[in-house]
């Protein structure tokens, strides 16, 4: 799963009893070299759908970590390209690493739940597997921050992955992680969130509704489908209604 690049299972352990602003601090300078990090291959998939739906002005990478997601905007977006994240060491890294062509680009060191924008500034907000360092009950907080940077009429995109069958090892590696990182909060302070299994397409297509978007699902046909001939992973397009006064 890693690279020889990678963090030793001594760094992982140590950033694993970190809070998860600290421990994303320790990993940032290995962070390309593991699994967390999301794959080209998605990456390239969302950059060609959005380029379907834009070219947009302003975009926003929300929990932008090392600045993958940043690349992806400078393809859609023409003025500029913003990423913001609560990991100082993180966004060090994506200072050094990432210089996309194109549009200029900002960092910003900020709580996605608390977004230290004006409201209406982007046309286009993406995010990359970072929803599972949120709780459930976080969510509608989260997608309002979203929605209130947001301009009439702008999208706020991610892909989400179909979740693997329970007779599927995928399954049980996710259940396994789930119960140690839960486990692991029961016993030591502070908390290091990450529980993937918790966002579900259909509590957070709700949550979005919610929220005040109009949401709409993009297969991302790249990936295949499902034995069921659904999408293995679909790009979600929640999109702020133009008539919005909110």
């Amino acid at each position: 799963m890693f690279s020889p690049e990678g963090p030793s299972l001594r760094e992982l352990a140590v950033q694993a009893l970190s809070s998860v602003e600290r421990g994303y601090d320790l990993l940032a300078p290995k962070f390309d070299h593991t699994p967390f990090r999301t794959p080209d291959s998605v990456l390239d998939a969302v950059a060609s759908a959005l380029r379907r739906l834009g070219p947009f002005d302003a975009g926003l990478d929300l929990c932008c970590g090392t600045g993958a997601g940043v690349g992806v905007l400078a393809r859609v977006c023409e003025e500029s390209v913003t990423g913001v994240d609560f990991s100082a060491g993180m966004l060090d890294v994506a200072r050094e690493r990432t210089a996309p062509r194109g549009p200029r680009v900002s960092w910003v060191r900020g709580d996605a739940r608390t977004l230290p924008f004006a409201d209406g500034s982007f046309d286009l907000v993406v995010s990359f597997g970072a929803f599972g360092h949120f709780l459930p009950p976080e969510l509608p907080g989260l997608f309002a921050q979203a929605r209130r940077v947001l301009r009439p009429g702008g999208r706020f995109a991610f892909p989400i992955v179909a979740p693997p069958r329970p007779s599927s090892p995928a399954y049980w590696m996710l259940l396994g992680f789930d119960v140690v990182m839960r486990v692991r909060n029961a016993l030591w302070r502070p908390p290091f969130v990450m529980y993937y299994r918790d966002f579900r397409l259909g509590d957070v297509r709700r949550e979005l509704e919610w929220a005040g978007f109009e949401v709409e699902l993009h297969a991302l046909r790249e990936f295949g489908e499902r034995p069921d001939g659904s999408p293995r992973v679909r790009m979600v397009v929640a999109r702020r209604p133009a008539q919005s006064v909110g």
